[in-house]
């Protein structure tokens, strides 16, 4: 658990895939990224499905929801899924939060890695919200692309995951930079996707921020240069990540990431002139 103030944050681990290193690295040569991440299996390189579980003003936020379960199994048999230590919901009930007990459900963005657990299929075939009594929020435009996909962004979208809970009413849409509940504030980080956003979790002279897809590993936000093949945006990504990483120098502030098995948070610091993030261990729950 992190403390941030009075505001509690636990890391929850979904799962864990591998992946095929073209994805997370794009043009960056093998020679390159190797050094930063070791390969296994033929050049696949290692994420975890990281989630958040936020304690602040009284309320249980959950932010991403993972993999969830309702897929056919091929997502899970292609990256290899590997949930032996637990899933979401095994997190959550080991930080003592049952799903009806969440309040607000926050999608940083809604591909299926991180929205996927939003909901479930009951054994009718009903699709219900996974956290009955939530209010779920993700950005308008995110929204928007997610329900008009093209060639490119259709494969990495599933409208079962969000859909239904607009629909109902229980998924409000926001437009820009919005105040969760005090001290805790979800904002723009595009490129990833044109309504790609991160969380920020603030109190006194602390901070943290889960960037999630903004850098899917520490070495992303290190290096401007550096974006995964899955973004829709890469220059906007670049000039994304120089505006974070000099809030993060200046507040030094605690950087969360949703994929790096090795580094999944750590502080920013300059070393000879170059970003470094320096790893800070953290436990799961």
């Amino acid at each position: 658990m992190i403390s941030i103030g009075d505001i509690q944050v636990h890391l929850i681990n979904d799962g864990n895939i591998l992946v095929d290193a073209g994805g997370p690295f794009g043009l960056v040569p093998r020679a390159l990224w190797s050094r930063a991440i070791e390969p296994v299996q033929d050049y696949f390189v290692p994420n975890t499905l990281t989630c958040l579980l936020i304690q602040a003003d009284g309320r249980n936020i959950v932010v991403d929801t993972g993999y969830g379960h309702e897929n056919d199994g091929r997502l899970e048999r292609i990256v290899q899924l590997d949930r032996s230590g637990g899933d979401l919901l095994a997190g959550l009930a080991r930080a003592g939060v049952q799903p009806a007990d969440v309040d607000i459900v926050v999608n940083t963005h809604l591909h299926y890695d991180h929205a996927g657990g939003n909901i479930y299929t009951d054994d009718d075939g009903t699709v219900h919200p996974t956290f009955p009594n939530a209010e779920y929020v993700v950005q308008r435009r995110e929204y928007d692309d997610a329900m008009n996909p093209n060639e490119r962004t259709r494969a990495t979208y599933l409208s079962m995951n969000y859909e239904p809970l607009v629909e109902s009413g229980q998924m409000r849409l926001l437009d820009g930079d919005t105040e969760i509940v005090p001290g805790v504030r979800a904002v723009m980080t595009p490129g990833h996707t044109p309504g790609h956003m991160s969380v920020i979790i603030e109190q006194g002279d602390e901070a943290a921020m889960f960037v999630c897809d903004l850098a899917s590993f520490a070495v992303h936000f290190e290096k401007l240069g550096w974006m995964t093949a899955y973004d829709v945006e890469p220059l906007v990504t670049l000039e994304t990540k120089r505006k974070w990483q000099q809030w993060a120098l200046e507040t030094d502030a605690l950087v969360i990431f949703a994929h790096d098995l090795h580094r999944p948070a750590g502080r920013l610091t300059m070393q000879d002139g170059k970003p470094q993030l320096v790893k800070v261990d953290v436990s799961f729950a």
